[in-house]
């Protein structure tokens, strides 16, 4: 199944990188009443991530981090989110770039999830307590926001 999951994954990404030359991505650092931040692991890749997603033809990126976050993790936005900051993500796409904002507990509440066959689990965890498999992107963004140290302009 890996196998399978592994290629198909791939030949999505050929695709993509032919059919948008330049790609755009959402991700949200979510937090709740606690403090504990969201996270997503897909069917389709290893890791744990801030749950987010490309942006579509015709959204704006707030659009597309509240499209996301429904879908993925059951988080609505009621308010505006702040931009933690805009990331190149050229290890992954070249032209890819990941914009990442910071959603507060006051900033949402929970809807309907609809991940259906892309999200095998959701976890609200402590930011300095992390599940093994977190991505090493997903890390370092954490770390950063807890630190108040200058991101890195690399994804």
């Amino acid at each position: 199944m890996k196998k399978v999951s592994a290629w198909r994954t791939r030949v999505f990404q050929s695709w993509f990188r032919l059919s948008r030359p330049m790609t755009l991505g959402v991700r949200g650092l979510v937090s709740d009443e606690d403090g504990q931040i969201v996270l997503v692991r897909h069917t389709y890749v290893e890791g744990w991530y801030l749950p987010g997603g490309g942006v579509e033809k015709g959204e704006t990126v707030i659009e597309a981090l509240r499209r996301e976050l429904a879908e993925e993790a059951g988080v609505e936005l009621t308010a505006t989110p702040s931009l933690m900051g805009i990331f190149s993500n050229h290890r992954a796409f070249p032209n890819d770039h990941v914009l990442l904002y910071r959603v507060s507990a006051s900033g949402w509440r929970p809807c309907q999830t609809d991940c259906a066959g892309e999200v095998a689990e959701i976890s609200w965890v402590e930011p300095d307590r992390l599940p093994e498999g977190v991505t090493a992107a997903t890390a370092r963004r954490l770390q950063e926001w807890l630190s108040a140290s200058p991101p890195d302009p690399f994804w």
